[in-house]
């Protein structure tokens, strides 16, 4: 099945051919995305919805706004209640109703398939362990994640880091990772404190990196669910720490 996210913005805004076709087109990304959710298979395509979704009500609120500001004349005057009701005049060509009428269509359907994402994700992240191995040092922006791939039946170790960047109205952190190896479970006789010591010995530039290992019993796919799940846990942890 493929894994493609071809649900575009423009698919919804240039509204030029039969509107029935995209529907069609729309129903069958939002099937296909389903059925990776079947699989277990969430990310990338839940935040692709999420923000798609985001976009689409943003694009309705500006919608509103341009038609609030388009030319307009009198269509009814109550004379008993002294109300006088306009309608606006659209310019030559202006698809603006197709595409609100469009993405008003569309956004129950997307709604639904984010909710079946996010119970999958909500799941996960309940069936998701973690714990702080060692002491926590007063620098956590940078350490080690200890991820399990129960499919593989490996443990992978990352090495995470905590950035900074900017948008117009916020500064926002964001984590970055890098993969350093993995060990066979079958093989991993280490506790979360001795591996951690091990990779101190590597790479002595931290010499206290924080460090979290996570455990579960799922074996849902690793780069699709797992680990992304695991990442956004640890950065709910991590804002949470340092704004303590």
């Amino acid at each position: 099945m493929k894994e493609e996210f071809n649900l575009s913005v423009e698919l919804f805004t240039s509204v030029q051919d039969d509107v029935e076709k995209r529907q069609y087109i729309i129903l069958g990304e939002l099937k296909k995305i389903s059925g990776q959710f079947q699989f277990y298979k969430i990310y990338p395509h839940l935040s692709r919805l999420i923000e798609l979704r985001r976009v689409l009500k943003d694009i309705t609120t500006r919608l509103s706004d341009l038609r609030a500001n388009f030319p307009k004349r009198i269509s009814k005057i109550d004379w008993v209640n002294r109300t006088i009701e306009h309608e606006v005049i659209f310019t030559s060509g202006t698809d603006i109703s197709e595409v609100e009428n469009l993405i008003a269509w569309a956004l129950p359907h997307i709604e639904k398939v984010i909710e079946e994402g996010a119970a999958i994700h909500e799941f996960v992240e309940s069936e998701l362990t973690v714990e702080q191995v060692g002491i926590l040092p007063n620098y956590k922006e940078e350490g080690y994640l200890f991820v399990p791939d129960n499919q593989k039946k490996y443990l992978n170790l990352f090495r995470f880091e905590v950035t900074i960047f900017q948008s117009a109205d916020d500064q926002y952190r964001a984590l970055k990772t890098r993969f350093l190896k993995n060990l066979s479970q079958g093989e991993v006789k280490l506790s979360p404190g001795s591996i951690k010591l091990e990779l101190i010995r590597q790479e002595s530039e931290l010499p206290n990196p924080a460090t979290y290992a996570f455990d579960t019993k799922l074996d849902f796919p690793f780069d699709h669910t797992i680990f992304p799940v695991a990442k956004r846990r640890l950065m709910h942890i991590l804002n949470d720490e340092m704004n303590q």
